[in-house]
């Protein structure tokens, strides 16, 4: 509560930063003009196509005639050279290879055994080491190989998952806190306040998250959320009394009386001092200066040397025509010396008013 203790004391002159200026507005080109042909350079450009087109039908109709005999010379000869070259190839392949083998016969003949040999010859050398080494390939590796894998299969991947599983909400959301520390502790105040937002997600009754949300909200002059945040963690728990005593504080800021919200946790600090002498101080604001000295009378009785609660519970004595009761509470005002100057003139004042 030492956060929240603290804050109460520092939210005083909080200002706002100016607006920025609107920015200039766009500047839009005009497009240009789009060029025109003349029209004396259209007919032109008319008339010489025309000529070219004439000109052109002209010469295709005198070497007509002269074009038709050219093709039909070219085709005799062309087949020619390529029925002769075609023969001696297909009797050169032959020759060699297979004139022992059979006497003589066709051309055709030798074609078939050449082919024969070559089929029964070239597969049998290349099967008969190719199915041993295949066979041995595949059964030395095998035998290793499948045992090691069986092994890290079935090892702990399990135990990790289950681990993962029985985190608890409570752990998840401490986790988070700790996370979004960190990131306040490297300047990322952004984060921070997304991480302690998302550990009160998983568990609200995180109170370490809340208040240094609060905290982190209150300087960020974000006081309607930190408002917010008080308010839904003395929903949940009430029995926080520095909590609401904060969220008093900032509602009397905004022109409330934080008065409902001190009396819901009231039954929550009992002997606590600085909450009845703060409880007081909004009741005697509201004029309901009857129950301010009550509470003012509470606090004295936690530290009866405190001189601005006697001067409080003078003040509220005096309201009530109580004068010889103010008289003796300003009196221990300043018999308890710890009044500033300017707060033991304003006793003296009172004192002498009260005496005549």
């Amino acid at each position: 509560m030492s956060l929240i203790n603290r804050m109460l004391q520092d939210l005083d002159a909080r200002a706002g930063q100016p607006g920025a200026a609107p920015l200039p507005s766009d500047v839009r080109p005009v497009p240009a003009p789009a060029r025109a042909w003349p029209l004396n350079r259209v007919a032109i450009a008319a008339g010489v196509a025309a000529v070219v087109t004439a000109a052109g039908f002209a010469g295709w109709r005198f070497f007509k005639p002269k074009a038709t005999p050219a093709p039909v010379a070219v085709a005799a000869p062309a087949a020619a050279p390529v029925l002769k070259p075609a023969a001696p190839a297909a009797a050169v392949p032959v020759v060699a290879f297979e004139v022992p083998v059979a006497p003589r016969q066709d051309l055709a003949g030798p074609a078939a055994p050449v082919a024969e040999a070559a089929q029964v010859d070239a597969p049998a050398p290349v099967a008969k080491p190719a199915a041993p080494v295949a066979a041995k390939a595949a059964i030395k590796p095998a035998s290793p190989v499948a045992a090691k894998p069986v092994r890290p299969a079935a090892a702990k991947p399990v135990a990790p998952a289950k681990g993962g599983r029985e985190e608890t909400p409570t752990q998840r959301a401490e986790n988070a806190y700790r996370r979004a520390l960190a990131s306040l502790e490297d300047g990322r105040v952004t984060e921070a306040i997304a991480g302690l937002q998302a550990a009160l997600k998983v568990d609200p009754r995180h109170e370490p998250a809340r208040q240094t949300l609060v905290g982190l909200l209150v300087e960020a002059k974000r006081l309607d959320e930190a408002m917010r945040q008080l308010q839904a963690g003395l929903a949940l728990d009430p029995a926080q009394p520095a909590m609401a005593m904060l969220l008093a504080r900032l509602q009397i800021e905004r022109g409330g009386s934080g008065i409902e919200t001190l009396m819901r946790s009231l039954p929550h600090a009992a002997g606590n001092g600085d909450y009845h002498a703060f409880l007081a101080g909004a009741l005697a604001r509201e004029g309901r200066q009857r129950e301010a000295a009550e509470h003012y009378g509470a606090a004295l009785r936690t530290a009866p040397q405190n001189g601005v609660w006697w001067m409080g519970l003078g003040i509220s004595l005096q309201a009530e025509k109580r004068n010889l009761e103010a008289a003796g509470a300003f009196q221990k005002a300043l018999d308890s010396g710890t009044l500033s100057g300017e707060l033991q003139g304003f006793v003296e004042r009172k004192l002498k008013q009260l005496n005549r």
